[in-house]
């Protein structure tokens, strides 16, 4: 914040995933929920958390080009225990990393609970073209599943093809896992090393800082922009997201 100010627009901009987000800062600390009287709504704390959760996955998708989908499922009676879950994803990207050269390299995979009760499952994406029987041989334990994305425009470039990849994580990501089989455990997971930086903006306005942050963008204005005073029932202070084309 500007130094001897306590108020303004805060706005953090993701240059490499093209977007940008933030919010009007009043000085306090800790914003109450307007709608429990001021009390600390633990579901909307939960949702808030979902939300960050599937900010943070469009990022480094966004960012790192993760344009290429894989399922991982389970053969006989599935898995049941997410801790063997993370131990066997990462004998699994280990492996793969293994089978492509040993350079380190981006992905984020996402556990889903089988509707079937077959147990769980993992969704993932990378940025680079990996042969299946690669994939295969470095899973071992299943079965591999490779989608495709659809419903995308002719010539959609690499950050339009990991946006919608993202878009298909999140469904995951934002689910609401069962406290006593998911407590303490992330919502997904990525390869370290590869968070894209979050640049701070400041501004009297949000006008301002909005400018700021096209400023990062090269000049360019956003391509969407979404605002709380078009959400109705906003609890929270205003704020504001940016995307640019990318």
């Amino acid at each position: 914040m500007p130094e001897g100010s306590t108020r303004g627009w805060r706005i953090g901009v993701c240059v490499a995933a093209g977007e940008a987000g933030g919010s009007y800062v009043s000085g306090v600390s800790v914003y109450r929920d307007r709608r429990s009287g001021g009390v600390p709504d633990p579901v909307r704390a939960a949702e808030e958390a979902a939300r960050r959760a599937r900010s943070k996955t469009r990022r480094y998708c966004a960012a790192n080009g993760l344009n290429r989908l894989g399922t991982l499922t389970y053969a006989g009676e599935g898995c049941h225990d997410p801790l063997v879950l993370r131990r066997d994803v990462g004998v699994f990207f280990r492996s793969l990393r293994a089978g492509l050269g040993g350079d380190p390299f981006p992905y984020l995979w996402v556990p889903e609970w089988h509707k079937s009760g077959h147990g769980l499952h993992v969704h993932f994406a990378v940025g680079r073209f990996v042969r299946r029987g690669l994939i295969e041989a470095a899973w071992g334990r299943g079965f591999v599943h490779i989608k495709l994305l659809g419903d995308l425009p002719v010539g959609s470039g690499v950050v339009a093809e990991s946006r919608a990849a993202a878009g298909y994580l999140s469904k995951y990501v934002g689910k609401a896992f069962d406290a006593g089989r998911m407590a303490g455990l992330h919502r997904y997971e990525v390869a370290q090393g590869f968070q894209p930086d979050v640049v701070p903006v400041w501004g009297g306005s949000e006008w301002e800082a909005v400018g700021r942050a096209s400023e990062l963008m090269g000049g360019e204005a956003p391509e969407r922009i979404w605002r709380s005073a078009d959400s109705e029932g906003w609890a929270g202070p205003p704020a504001v997201w940016l995307q640019w084309r990318g």
